[in-house]
């Protein structure tokens, strides 16, 4: 049966006797493929994944390099319907952060109409005076978004956070949907799923409809890696095979009177576009962090003068703040006009006093972040943390509530999962990915589905102890 008081994607709130009626043929499937196949095959994926190096590394872990996200067999699946309705969402929740960050590097307009209090962002360590009045080639600042999102019932969903930086988690969206076309071909056959394969031809499309000179024939795009040693070192690699561009390390790139060139054996070759996977603090220590050793000296100066592309944009890290996550609904009413297609998922700003008093009250049955946290780290789950948790939290918040935003304990909705005792419910979120160029904005018919293999655990983060399932968005007309 499905986990206490949650709704299960699958098997609604009555369990495998009496699935969705949607989903009754996937159910079924489910129910008719034996336990040991379906462990057959995932852990013949898993292999896989090993040996293409599909590694996720946790800093301080001495087994880092041998980590793998776990992957599951059953797939999580999104009705032809639904997904339109998410669509609609999460394009104009896109639509808002660009215009938002547009207009904080610019006029600053939400400010001074006092949508959102100044010093949330002019003091904000994610803001980057460094690029103020900077404006991107085309506009574009949050080229490549990942909008976490999570459900409660049939029809509830609400976004989590926001993910403007360097979203990562495309490559085991594309590498879990290869597995489930070959380990299960007969989903494949039953149902009209559609394909996920074209995000590298999208993203390529993106990159170069934002080259700084578009009367070049073919932009020069590359993807900038800090390294094989960062943790999502695969998905740099993968990406840049998959689009047919060049992988490149700072060292390869120079910048030479504010443009910037790639070092080949054949000499230099001028760069477009850049899409980095770096953070802004290391990405040019003459700008930011002098002693980066991953940077690249005078980047943002070539970025300043308009003759390179940085995807995602230098300074959208304001984006992901989660103090500036709660303004959202505001920020989504200024400047579309209308109000969230996407709700946010209630919060508490504990820089507000009496937000502050009610969290403090309140910390066992909460969930506490902090506003620049990621990865699942500096989270304070209350109904399943120990007292001596909470206290520490409790010290925490009253020394800089400004650092921390709560929410309610969702009910997350679960997917049937594979664990060491067969099918059983397990919570998931979601990471769509949305594409925005100077040639409009597009939604990858799939996504990055997260799970908490950990019985009754909500947190999903590879980092964790997550692991990732296929998602399956269905053609119209197509059953499940």
């Amino acid at each position: 049966m499905a986990a206490r008081g949650a709704f299960d994607e699958i098997w609604g709130h009555g369990g495998p006797a009496s699935p969705r009626a949607e989903f009754a043929s996937l159910a079924r499937w489910i129910a008719e493929t034996p336990a040991d196949e379906l462990q057959r095959r995932q852990q013949s994926a898993e292999v896989t994944f090993r040996q293409l190096g599909i590694t996720f590394a946790v800093y301080g872990d001495s087994d880092a390099a041998e980590r793998i996200i776990p992957f599951d067999i059953v797939p999580r699946v999104f009705l032809h319907d639904e997904w339109a309705r998410l669509s609609e969402g999460l394009v104009q929740r896109v639509q808002a952060i660009n215009a938002f960050l547009e207009d904080i590097y610019g006029d600053a307009r939400i400010l001074k109409e006092g949508v959102i209090p100044n010093e949330l962002v002019l003091l904000n360590e994610q803001f980057r005076p460094e690029v103020n009045r900077v404006r991107p080639p085309h506009g574009v600042w949050a080229h490549i978004c990942g909008i976490d999102l999570v459900r409660t019932g049939p029809d509830e969903f609400y976004v989590l956070e926001d993910n403007a930086r360097t979203p990562s988690g495309v490559s085991y969206m594309l590498e879990n949907r290869e597995a489930m076309i070959r380990l299960c071909p007969e989903l494949f056959r039953d149902f009209r799923v559609e394909p996920v394969d074209s995000y590298p031809d999208m993203l390529l499309q993106t990159m170069r409809s934002v080259a700084p000179h578009m009367g070049k024939s073919t932009p020069v795009c590359v993807v900038l890696t800090p390294g094989h040693f960062n943790s999502a070192y695969y998905e740099h690699s993968f990406l840049a095979d998959s689009m047919g561009v060049e992988l490149v390390e700072p060292a390869d790139l120079v910048v030479d009177d504010d443009v910037v060139f790639m070092q080949t054996i054949a000499g230099r070759v001028r760069v477009d576009v850049i899409y980095r996977r770096i953070d802004d603090d290391y990405l040019d220590p003459l700008a930011f962090r002098p002693d980066s050793m991953l940077g690249v000296p005078g980047l943002i100066a070539a970025y300043r003068a308009g003759n390179v592309a940085i995807l995602n944009a230098p300074g959208n890290g304001i984006a992901d703040d989660k103090a500036i996550y709660s303004y959202m609904p505001e920020i989504v009413r200024f400047y579309s006009g209308g109000e969230a297609k996407l709700p946010n998922v209630e919060t508490w700003r504990c820089r507000e006093p009496q937000a502050l008093k009610y969290v403090l009250d309140n910390l066992a049955d909460l969930v506490v972040k902090l506003v620049d946290g990621s990865g699942g780290y500096g989270m304070l789950v209350g109904p399943t943390a120990t007292s001596a948790q909470i206290e520490e939290f409790r010290a925490a918040l009253i020394a800089e509530p400004h650092r921390y935003i709560a929410q309610p304990t969702l009910a997350l909705s679960t997917v049937p999962t594979m664990t060491e005792k067969g099918l059983a419910p397990r919570h998931v979120d979601f990471r769509p990915f949305v594409l925005t160029g100077s040639d409009g904005v597009r939604v990858v018919p799939g996504g990055l589905t997260r799970v908490a293999l950990r019985e009754g655990s909500l947190v999903v983060n590879s980092s964790q102890g997550g692991g990732t399932k296929d998602s399956f968005v269905l053609s119209p007309e197509a059953g499940a």
